[in-house]
């Protein structure tokens, strides 16, 4: 008896040990910015000014922008690769169009053809039961291949910067348009995914599909509109970081791609499907930026920045993978069964 009670008391630390794990794991982003921050604080020159975390907000407000579509397209359980060449695309088609249309209506022009690139993967994933990985791999080089047919592998630009001044003019102290507008739209599909009855379902679909489908969700339908989410935003963050510079290059999505699968992986968000957090995305790519920003300012070239974003993203790779064995060691076992012992042998 004795035995089996401490073979139990070994079992309850083991699922207190996992419960800890699980906390260390949903926070690990907000653990590792911090730590991130603090290192580049004491050791990086010129680092913690004003001035210097501007930059690092304005640099984030791209990848933010893209990595909230690719969110939900992974919370979905789903691969989009063409997220860089919607970028591209949106930025190209606001410069090229606003000499013609304005700014305004070239800008909606542009969210409408990443929706559109976005419905496109949608359907043929949805309806066509092709793998997202071929299918988004397809429609990246066709984009990107359309992007420099048309630019003549040139860049564009206009020579109106009234926006362009404005959207980089600090307001409300030192954040500039740009960076509100990125926040601004991430809080909201943040709230909309993470605490709405619509939203969850990007959950349950990515979690079990065929619960989904039981539940009475139109699974395809899910599965298209995250893919035009992943489009749109993408398409947005491109076209608002061109009309910031009021120029755009047929390369401008080539780095963003890889470092936003980094964050949304490194904020926690599952390739399995069935969980992630938009939040924590932008989190993760503010962190990256971070990261990138101090080793900017410590001299290290661009080939140090990946390799120590490449670092980060295994650590937590690794980390997670621990995470999971702990888990299914544990699996099946009652968290509470010493306590229900204790309470049958008092009656």
């Amino acid at each position: 008896m004795l035995d089996r009670l401490e073979s139990l008391e070994g079992m309850m630390h083991n699922m207190d040990k996992k419960k800890l794990l699980n906390k260390l794991d949903y926070y690990r982003i907000y653990i590792i910015f911090a730590i991130v921050f603090i290192l580049m604080s004491l050791f990086a020159p010129n680092f913690l000014n004003v001035f210097n975390i501007v930059n690092i907000l304005k640099g984030m407000s791209l990848n933010a922008m893209v990595a909230v579509g690719f969110t939900v397209v992974m919370i979905c359980g789903q691969l989009d690769l063409s997220i860089g060449s919607n970028l591209t695309l949106g930025a190209m088609v606001v410069i090229a169009l606003q000499p013609i249309l304005g700014w305004w209506p070239s800008l909606a022009v542009a969210m409408i053809a990443g929706s559109f690139v976005g419905a496109v993967n949608g359907f043929l994933v949805a309806k066509a039961k092709i793998h997202s990985f071929i299918v988004t791999l397809g429609t990246m080089t066709i984009v990107q291949g359309l992007i420099f047919l048309l630019s003549k592998g040139s860049a564009l630009s206009v020579n109106d910067f009234t926006l362009a001044d404005w959207l980089e003019m600090p307001k409300f102290g030192f954040l500039p348009p740009r960076v509100i507008i990125t926040v601004s739209i991430v809080l909201m599909f943040f709230v909309l995914i993470k605490f709405t009855k619509f939203g969850k379902g990007f959950y349950l679909v990515g979690g079990n599909k065929e619960t989904a489908w039981l539940a009475g969700l139109n699974t395809d339908l899910y599965l298209i509109l995250a893919f035009i989410l992943s489009g749109l935003t993408a398409a947005l963050g491109g076209a608002l970081l061109a009309m910031s510079i009021s120029s755009a290059v047929p390369t401008l999505g080539t780095s963003s791609q890889m470092v936003v699968i980094a964050a949304v992986i490194i904020g926690g968000t599952s390739m399995a499907g069935g969980t992630g957090d938009i939040f924590r995305s932008m989190i993760a790519v503010i962190m990256l930026v971070t990261l990138f920003n101090g080793l900017m300012c410590c001299g290290a070239g661009y080939e140090v920045q990946i390799f120590a974003s490449g670092l980060v993203l295994a650590a937590v790779v690794l980390g997670e993978s621990y995470a999971l064995y702990q888990q299914d060691k544990v699996k099946g076992q009652r968290p509470n069964l010493m306590a229900e012992l204790k309470k049958g042998a008092l009656q």
